[in-house]
């Protein structure tokens, strides 16, 4: 998981609440468990008409925003089903962070282990932030500061301490397992020590 610090970029505006985890990512691209590849059927009811072609008015499809690395968006934001593509889908398009005055629980959680930074603001400073996807110009985030930069103001944001440690760090559940490996490794030699049968054939 890529380390995350620092992020400037034009952000995209997408106004609608309760956009739920089957708008992000529809249900007939979760056959795979690659976390490649979805970035292109990312919104895709959205994005693409009944022909495959993309709706130009849409904002993900208009240039600048078609590189945005931040998704400013509706309250409610990945309510629905619990579904991992759907983080996996925003991330490789190259959203590495989506800001909503409100997130669904699981939504939100699965953010921060595929390495996106989700920020919680409230209403009226979604309004201020959404001017700058309108004149298309850029905002800062930083994480260590816990802070959104925007012209000459700032808004400061709260982000649980662990979960900032594993986005600065990098660190998903397979990468905070590893760092324990010596004590798990410790574990099962004590173990085998103490009840050799158990790790009979």
């Amino acid at each position: 998981m890529q380390k995350f610090n620092k992020l400037k970029s034009i952000p995209a505006y997408l106004p609608i609440v309760n956009i739920d985890t089957d708008m992000i990512i529809p249900k007939q691209f979760l056959k795979t468990i690659k976390r490649t590849g979805l970035g292109k059927n990312l919104f895709f009811e959205m994005r693409y008409d009944e022909n495959g072609e993309k709706i130009n008015d849409f904002i993900l499809n208009k240039d600048p925003h078609d590189n945005s690395k931040i998704l400013i968006a509706g309250k409610n934001f990945g309510c629905g089903s619990s579904r991992e593509h759907a983080p996996w889908a925003l991330l490789d398009f190259g959203i590495t962070c989506v800001i909503s005055s409100s997130f669904a629980d699981i939504f939100y959680n699965n953010c921060f282990k595929n390495g996106i930074l989700p920020i919680i603001v409230e209403e009226e400073k979604i309004k201020e932030l959404s001017e700058y996807s309108n004149r298309k110009e850029e905002i800062s985030i930083n994480l260590e500061e816990e802070k959104i930069i925007y012209g000459n103001s700032e808004i400061k944001f709260e982000i649980d301490p662990f979960k900032k440690k594993c986005l600065l760090e990098g660190l998903d559940d397979i990468a905070l397992s590893l760092k324990k490996s010596e004590k798990i490794e410790s574990f099962e030699k004590n173990l085998k020590n103490q009840k050799p049968w158990i790790f009979n054939d």
